[in-house]
């Protein structure tokens, strides 16, 4: 019996040469937040520089940086053109290595998890993004595993600012979001990670999201002209003045325009190659659309917030994110379709159990049936 990442993985190929076959080339890259502990009683800073040489020896595109806590950094991909495949591959990687890269810098603890208790401490400032008071009162940092999604034709040209294209993609995720969000919040703690904001009083100091939202900062980004925090996209600097300022640059925001989708929580039990098939999923969805001219005429006419479970479980308020994806047809069989359409004309033939789909989706429910850590809250005081 094939794991279940031996099943994505096929999935994943499968997925990548029909997508091909439509005559486009999608593109996906993570970015994956974490936090470390600093060795006590020592002024302490880490080598990113070194840890990215280490990143680059290992063949992973990606590289360290800072994040805006405290001993929190972030995991960005490298847009080295690699395929979805590897896109997955390199995330699962750094996932293992990267705590074994900071241990050899002395760090003890390296934290992938939806939410690190007591991370740091400080209040803001009102009205400000970056002035603190003397309140030092705890936070607790919420930790994001955000995916951005966009695809090429055949010369190379990103088709998210092409023909609606973009804005029906960001519906396509708008639409899937509820019931597969059991694949990008794979554990407890992450429902505890949406909650932070409204329960310990952490809006002004936090910005991750709470819901499934749209427009250009909402949980499903689409980046066109402007970013996240309104900033002009695609904007690349061209000539410096002596005090090394920008006084010339050029805009092509043509070149940058994403879907992001900003609600996947940092955790070990994050499947990257299952989240990269939901994100082709929802890429092919799109294509087919606009293949045939579609994209504009079936926008919504409003798109509307769509608030996330409370937790893996059911309670008297509704269903939890494990019955949701039990519930919903839409993951498998979008995959038995695909593979479908791409055995078609061959001598094998799909029947029953043998649908990769059914197969995969089955794979996925059963680890929480084996796995407590999965389905219990940890933290880390």
């Amino acid at each position: 019996m094939q794991s279940c990442n031996e099943l994505a993985i096929e999935a994943i190929s499968i997925i990548q040469a029909y997508i091909a076959q439509l005559g486009f080339r999608p593109s996906i890259h993570f970015e994956l937040e974490g936090c470390y502990q600093s060795p006590k009683n020592k002024k302490f800073s880490l080598n990113y520089s070194l840890i990215n040489k280490q990143l680059k020896h290992l063949d992973i595109d990606g590289e360290l940086v800072p994040e805006y806590w405290q001993n929190q950094w972030e995991y960005v991909s490298k847009l080295n053109q690699q395929a979805p495949l590897k896109e997955a591959e390199n995330l699962t990687r750094a996932i293992v290595k990267i705590p074994y890269l900071l241990s050899l810098q002395g760090i003890e603890r390296t934290f992938i998890k939806p939410v690190v208790w007591s991370g740091d401490q400080g209040k803001l400032a009102i009205g400000s993004n970056n002035i603190f008071t003397n309140d030092n009162r705890v936070v607790h940092i919420p930790n994001a595993i955000q995916m951005n999604i966009s695809a090429s034709d055949q010369v190379g040209e990103n088709m998210i600012a092409n023909n609606y294209f973009g804005e029906y993609l960001q519906q396509c995720f708008m639409t899937t979001s509820l019931a597969c969000c059991l694949l990008y919040l794979p554990e407890e703690e992450a429902f505890e990670r949406l909650a932070l904001k409204d329960r310990y009083g952490l809006a002004q100091e936090l910005c991750s999201p709470i819901d499934i939202s749209g427009g250009h900062q909402g949980s499903i980004a689409l980046y066109k002209k402007l970013g996240k925090h309104n900033q002009k996209m695609g904007e690349q600097p061209l000539l410096f003045n002596k005090f090394n300022e920008v006084i010339v640059s050029e805009i092509d925001w043509k070149k940058t325009a994403r879907i992001e989708h900003r609600l996947g929580a940092s955790s070990l039990s994050y499947n990257a190659y299952v989240n990269v098939i939901y994100g082709l999923l929802n890429l092919v969805d799109a294509i087919e659309v606009y293949c045939i001219g579609n994209c504009k005429s079936l926008l919504a006419k409003e798109q509307v917030d769509v608030d996330l479970p409370k937790s893996l479980y059911d309670s008297p308020s509704g269903y939890g994110a494990i019955s949701l994806f039990k519930q919903d047809t839409w993951f498998n069989d979008a995959i038995n379709a695909i593979q479908g359409k791409m055995l078609k004309g061959s001598r094998m033939k799909i029947q029953g159990s043998n649908k990769l789909g059914d197969q995969l989706k089955k794979a996925i429910i059963k680890q929480y049936q084996k796995n407590p850590l999965l389905t219990s809250v940890h933290h880390n005081n």
